[in-house]
């Protein structure tokens, strides 16, 4: 069941990762089992446009452009942190104009043309903004992606093992208390937003990590009826 609660507002999360720096990558202990999955499910390899909501470090967007992108596709990531803006166009500046990195204020809107990419990919951001925004988002993923285009998204989500189940009660304890020192996240159930009629799921997968409980679903944009 969703729960609102309180979660940072933009300026809050900019000045959260502008403060955590590369140190987010340490987060790749959890996070790169759940990011390989989205990489294998939603066929990324085919992609010829991919955007990124929450580039972070680049980390990520190096690993598609190096290993799994065609020489061709191309790649867009967006973040609200200055600092990570930053680290990803230094650690992405060897694809050259394949690979661009901008800046957002946070907003679930971005300047780019309608049904323009075939890939929108987003890890671990959905889990720490508003309800609103989060609806927000999505809407705007089915606008720039192209018809049959596919979301891929990972996020923390509600325990589902003995270990994750403790933890998750402690994130959220911690959350309830000061959001900030768990990075705004908190666990979702991704498929509470992410359904018919706009999207078929193709997959909805949950796994563990040093107790981290993850999921990822994979969806692709359905054409509405007018």
């Amino acid at each position: 069941m969703i729960k609102s609660g309180r979660t940072l507002s933009h300026e809050e999360a900019r000045v959260v990762y502008d403060h955590s720096g590369r140190r987010q990558d340490c987060q790749r202990f959890y996070e790169d089992p759940a990011t390989h999955r989205v990489v294998r499910e939603a066929d990324v390899g085919r992609a010829k446009s991919v955007f990124e909501l929450g580039c972070g470090t680049g980390r990520f967007a190096e690993m598609l452009l190096d290993h799994h992108l065609a020489p061709t596709a191309t790649y867009v990531g967006v973040d609200v942190s200055r600092t990570m803006v930053l680290l990803a166009s230094r650690r992405l500046a060897r694809f050259g104009n394949r690979a661009q990195v901008r800046l957002t204020n946070g907003a679930p809107r971005f300047e780019v043309a309608s049904a323009s990419f075939d890939r929108f990919l987003s890890n671990y951001v959905l889990d720490l903004l508003s309800v609103a925004d989060i609806r927000e988002l999505l809407d705007e993923a089915y606008r720039v992606l192209a018809p049959q285009g596919v979301l891929a998204v990972a996020a923390l989500t509600h325990g589902f093992t003995l270990a994750s189940r403790g933890l998750v009660r402690a994130v959220l304890a911690i959350h309830a208390i000061r959001p900030s020192l768990v990075g705004g996240c908190r666990p979702l159930d991704l498929l509470e937003f992410i359904s018919e009629p706009k999207w078929r799921i193709c997959f909805d997968g949950k796994l563990t990590a040093f107790a981290v409980p993850s999921q990822v679903v994979v969806a692709q944009k359905m054409e509405m009826a007018v």
